[in-house]
């Protein structure tokens, strides 16, 4: 038996989707959901407005496709659409508090911290720090990006990235010599 070979099964899941095939549409955002996911629950710690950023992101990438040129451009724009669905939504509903600890739900991970009261300690540092810190760190730490590749995410000049990433790290060691 030989497999018909046609258009829309040739080529990237990107370059397949903008074809108009939806699987591989599905394997893009099952490729990249966590990602988002992550993103947007460590800026507020909450679990359903993470699941609801991340279902307007990827609604967003279905009507976008054609803007999206490569996969490393798609990742890009998964991380700079998220963390502006983050932003907007905290300036919308002008919900400045985070999230007390106790009632947020871990995200299940394999890594486990050798100290798990350190860890919850920097977490709730990091939820106290201004909005723009907190994506800052998050972008840096947690999606291991460098300042040049936050600068363009979050359309800041790279000096100004590096100014926040400083402040924030003096801020979170300051706290915890206290702490």
């Amino acid at each position: 038996m030989t497999a018909i070979v046609t258009e829309a099964t040739v080529g990237t899941p990107l370059e397949r989707a903008r074809a108009g095939d939806s699987d591989a549409f599905a394997t893009i955002v099952s490729e990249h959901e966590a990602m988002v996911f992550s993103l947007a629950y460590h800026f507020f710690n909450d679990r359903s407005r993470a699941e609801e950023i991340a279902q307007d992101v990827f609604l967003q990438l279905y009507r976008s496709l054609g803007t999206i040129e490569t996969p490393s451009h798609l990742t890009h724009w998964l991380r700079q659409v998220t963390t502006r669905r983050c932003i907007d939504q905290l300036r919308h509903s002008k919900l400045l508090r985070p999230v007390p600890l106790e009632s947020a739900h871990e995200v299940q991970s394999n890594d486990r911290s050798a100290d798990p009261l350190l860890d919850r300690t920097l977490r709730q540092m990091i939820a106290d720090l201004p909005d723009i810190q907190r994506v800052i760190v998050t972008l840096r730490y947690q999606e291991d990006l460098d300042p040049s590749e936050i600068c363009r995410i979050v359309e800041m000049p790279v000096n100004t990235v590096k100014s926040h990433l400083h402040r924030a790290l003096q801020t979170l060691r300051r706290k915890l010599g206290e702490h």
